[in-house]
């Protein structure tokens, strides 16, 4: 069961589209933001807090240029107002090499 506040891992099967579709939502968001052209390969992990609405921390790889890097983004997500908000979005460091798309 989540607790409210609390960080708690997600299934990477369930609502598997969902998370992929906030995955691309963080990626256009940042990529407007910052006038980049990262493209998305897979989401790696994602997480759930639960404040008002819930809060998706998602681990991903994109690519930049020809290298593939790790993120992380934060997306709020209040559904019953048809909001969504990327709150932050960070490089965590290059993916791991092998890594396959």
């Amino acid at each position: 069961m989540a607790t409210v506040g609390g960080i708690n891992e997600v299934d990477g099967r369930q609502n598997s589209l969902k998370i992929e579709t906030l995955a691309r939502f963080a990626v256009d968001e940042h990529n407007k933001k910052q006038n980049s052209l990262l493209q998305l390969k897979k989401v790696v992990n994602t997480k759930q807090q639960l404040v008002a609405g819930p809060l998706h921390h998602i681990t991903l790889e994109a690519v930049d240029g020809d290298k593939k890097k790790v993120y992380e983004a934060k997306v709020w997500e209040k559904p019953w107002m048809n909001f969504k908000e990327l709150q932050e979005f960070k490089l965590i460091g290059d993916a791991p090499s092998g890594s396959s798309a």
